[in-house]
C-alpha cells in the first residue's frame, strides 16, 4: 500500500552506547570565513571527510561514522564559526492520498482534496445521474451504492456489471465510490450511475458505439456522460449525438488524451464536449496530457474556439480508485522499521530480512543469498535485475530510480521471476543503502492506481455531479461554464492550452452558484468592488485581492495598470513579493475582457 514517510527519524542505539546525534547521512555543514576555508577543508579531509558542497562561507562534508560531537572536536579551530547537521529536504506534495490500506479502512484520494470535493456535500435524490461509457463496472467491488446503479446489456460486450478490464471500475470509483468505512471515497459519493460497456479486454470501440451509447444514456435519465476514451478523427453521427445531449440540458465530459502532444482527440475535441486534461498532486500538468491548440486553420481563415481544446484539468497521476476484486496490487516497503513510498512491479508475496546492495545487479551475487536485494536502476532491464537477485538466493528486490521521483515499472509480459519486486524513489536511496533490514509486501487488492487523462475525466465528471446535485435547476452548459469560471488558474495566467482555465474546484463552484445563480447573475446585488489586504509572513510580502459583486464569472486583476491574473469572481488571489521588495502599488479589478472596473486600491510596504 502507499504510505507516508514518518515525520521524524528515531534515534538509533548502537553497541549498547547511549543515543548520539548523527546526521542522517553523516553530513555536516561547516561555517567558516572564506579566507581560511581552504585550511579547514584540508583539516576535514585529513580527518576522513568527503567534501560534498563548497559554498560561499561554508562547505558541507560527509564524515563516515562520526557524530556531531566528534566532528566538532575534529574541527575545533577558531576559524570555524559553526558545525551543524546537513538536514535532508524532500519534495512535498501539495496533496496526498490518506495513508493506509483501503482493504482495511476508507481512504480519500489526493484528487478529492485537490478539487475541494471534500468541502461540498452530495445531495442524493435530486436527479443527478452519471452515465459512464467504458469497460463496465465489476459487481465484485462492493464499494458502491449498487441500488442506484443500472446498465445495459450488449450482445457484443456482454453484461455491464462484469468487467471488460479494470479501467471502467477504476473510473466509476473516482466518480461515485460510496462514503463508508472501507475502500475509497468518490467525488460524488453514492451518486446514481448508468453503465454502458463499449469496451472489452481487447480495448476497441467505434464512433457508432458511442453515438448509440449516448442515446442509451438519455433513455436512462442521465444528465452527465463521462468518457475516458478517445481517438483520432471526427465523426458526424457521433458529434450530433453529443450535441443533442447537450442541447437537451446535459453535460458531456471526455479525456484530452495521453500522448503528450498537441493532437486533437475525439470525442473530447467536439465543441459540445468538455475536454479534460490531467495534473499531478503538485498542481503540475501531467507530462502525458495532450494540449491541442484552440486555433484551427491558417492566416485569415484561422479561427479560435476554446471549446475544442483543454478547458479544465483534475488529478490524473497515480490515482487511487476501485478495481475488480483482487485484480490490483498494493505494495508496502519498510527499511529499518520506517515506511517509504513505493510502487509494486510484480509477484505477490512478502519478504523480510537483512539487506544487500547489488549495484545494478547485472550478474548473480552469492552474497545476496537469503537477503532482500537493494538494486540501482540502469544498464539492464528490471526483469533481469530481479532474476539475478532471485538466482543469487535473494528473497525480494527494491529497485531504486536513477532520476528524481518514484520508479514505476513492470517486469514485462514474459516475467519468469517469483520474488516480490518494487520500485523506490531516488530521494530515499541513502536510507535503503544504509538500512540493515527491510521488508517488502505485495498483496492482491480491490483498489489500485492508474494514471491518465482517463483518471482526470471522472474526477471532473464527479465534481460536476457533486455541484449539480446542489443546484438541480441548472443546465449542463451552465455547470460547464461555472466549473471553468471557478477553476484554479495554473500555467500561464488566464486560459492556456495545457490547463485550460485551470484545476477544477468544487467549493469555489458551489460558492459561485450560491452568489450568482445558474445564469451568473448576482443574487445579492452590490457595487463591483475590490479589497486589497497586505500581510507579511515567512519572508514574503503578500497582497490578497478579493472582488465582490462582479457580473461576469471571471475578473481581470491589474497592478499598476498591468494585468497580473484572470481569476474567478468573488475569490481571492495572492500577489506576492520577496522580502527585499518595497514600494507603493495600485490595484484594480475589471470584469473579464471589459472596461468595467473597480475603484483602485493602494498598498505600500
Amino acid at each position: 500500500m502507499k504510505m507516508n514517510k514518518l515525520a521524524s527519524m528515531i534515534a538509533m542505539l548502537t553497541l549498547g552506547v547511549a543515543a548520539q546525534s548523527y546526521a542522517e547521512d553523516n553530513r555536516y555543514v561547516i561555517q567558516v570565513d572564506n579566507q581560511h576555508k581552504g585550511m579547514i577543508k584540508a583539516l576535514a579531509v585529513k580527518s576522513g571527510a568527503d567534501i560534498k558542497v563548497d559554498g560561499n562561507g561554508f562547505f558541507a562534508a560527509e564524515f563516515p561514522e562520526r557524530d556531531l560531537a566528534k566532528v566538532k572536536g575534529l574541527l575545533n579551530n577558531p576559524h570555524v564559526r559553526l558545525v551543524e547537521e546537513d538536514q535532508r529536504r524532500r519534495l512535498l506534495s501539495l496533496y496526498q492520498d490518506d495513508a493506509g490500506d483501503p482493504m482495511v479502512k476508507q481512504l480519500t484520494p489526493y484528487a478529492v482534496y485537490q478539487s475541494q470535493a471534500d468541502q461540498v456535500d452530495f445531495v442524493a435524490g435530486n436527479g443527478t445521474k452519471v452515465c459512464i461509457i467504458d469497460s463496465g463496472l465489476d459487481r465484485s467491488n462492493t464499494d458502491f451504492n449498487w441500488d442506484g446503479i443500472t446498465g445495459d446489456y450488449d450482445s457484443g460486450t456482454g453484461d455491464w456489471d462484469v468487467n471488460g478490464g479494470p479501467h471502467g471500475t477504476h473510473v466509476a470509483g473516482t466518480i461515485g465510490a460510496a462514503d463508508n468505512d472501507i475502500g475509497v471515497v468518490g467525488m460524488a459519493p453514492g451518486v446514481d450511475m448508468h453503465i454502458i460497456k463499449v469496451f472489452t479486454a481487447s480495448g476497441w470501440a467505434y464512433s457508432s458505439d458511442l453515438a448509440h451509447a449516448t442515446d442509451l444514456c438519455s433513455q436512462a435519465g442521465a444528465n452527465i456522460i463521462s468518457m475516458s476514451l478517445g481517438g483520432g478523427g471526427a465523426n458526424s453521427i457521433e458529434s450530433k449525438a453529443f450535441e443533442a445531449f447537450t442541447q437537451a440540458g446535459g453535460l458531456v465530459v471526455a479525456a484530452a488524451g495521453n500522448d503528450g502532444n498537441n493532437a486533437r482527440s475525439y470525442p473530447a475535441a467536439y465543441p459540445s464536449v468538455l475536454m479534460v486534461g490531467a495534473n499531478d498532486a503538485d498542481n503540475n500538468i501531467a507530462s502525458f496530457s495532450q494540449f491541442p491548440s484552440c486555433t484551427s486553420g491558417r492566416g485569415k481563415r484561422a479561427t479560435t474556439d476554446e471549446t475544442t481544446c483543454v478547458e479544465i484539468t483534475a488529478g490524473g497521476v497515480q490515482t487511487l480508485s476501485t478495481y475488480p476484486a483482487d485484480m490490483a496490487t498494493m505494495a508496502s516497503l519498510q527499511a529499518d522499521s520506517q515506511y517509504y513510498d513505493t510502487a509494486a512491479m510484480e509477484n505477490l508475496g512478502t519478504a523480510s530480512g537483512a539487506t544487500y546492495f547489488m549495484g545494478t545487479a547485472e550478474t548473480p551475487d552469492a552474497a545476496a543469498n537469503g537477503k532482500l536485494c537493494v538494486i540501482d536502476r540502469g544498464n539492464i532491464s528490471f526483469h533481469d535485475k530481479v532474476a539475478n537477485c532471485e538466482a543469487s538466493g535473494g528473497i525480494g528486490a527494491v529497485i531504486i530510480n536513477n532520476v528524481d521521483g518514484m520508479l514505476y515499472g513492470t517486469l514485462g509480459e514474459s516475467n519468469t521471476t517469483s520474488i516480490p519486486a518494487v520500485g523506490a524513489d531516488l530521494a530515499d536511496r541513502t536510507a535503503f543503502m544504509e538500512a540493515t533490514t527491510a521488508s517488502v509486501a505485495i498483496t492482491a487488492s480491490d483498489y489500485g492506481y492508474m494514471s491518465g487523462t482517463s483518471m482526470a475525466t471522472p474526477a471532473v465528471s464527479g465534481v460536476a455531479a457533486l455541484v449539480w446535485s446542489n443546484f438541480p435547476e441548472c443546465t449542463g452548459s451552465e455547470i460547464r461554464q461555472v466549473l471553468k469560471a471557478t477553476a484554479e488558474d495554473q500555467g500561464a495566467p488566464g486560459h492556456d492550452e495545457y490547463f485550460g482555465y485551470g484545476i477544477v474546484k468544487a467549493k469555489a463552484a458551489y460558492d459561485y452558484l450560491q452568489n450568482h445563480g445558474c445564469s451568473g447573475q448576482d443574487t445579492s446585488p452590490g457595487t463591483f468592488s475590490l479589497t486589497a489586504d497586505y500581510g507579511f509572513a515567512r519572508g514574503k510580502h503578500t497582497v490578497t485581492l478579493t472582488t465582490q459583486a462582479a457580473s461576469t464569472p471571471r475578473v481581470d486583476l491589474y497592478r499598476d495598470d498591468v494585468k497580473i491574473a484572470t481569476v474567478a469572481a468573488s475569490t481571492s488571489y495572492e500577489d506576492t513579493f520577496g522580502r527585499k521588495v518595497s514600494g507603493s502599488f495600485t490595484y484594480k479589478a475589471c470584469e473579464e475582457n471589459s472596461q468595467i472596473c473597480t475603484e483602485t486600491q493602494s498598498v505600500a510596504f
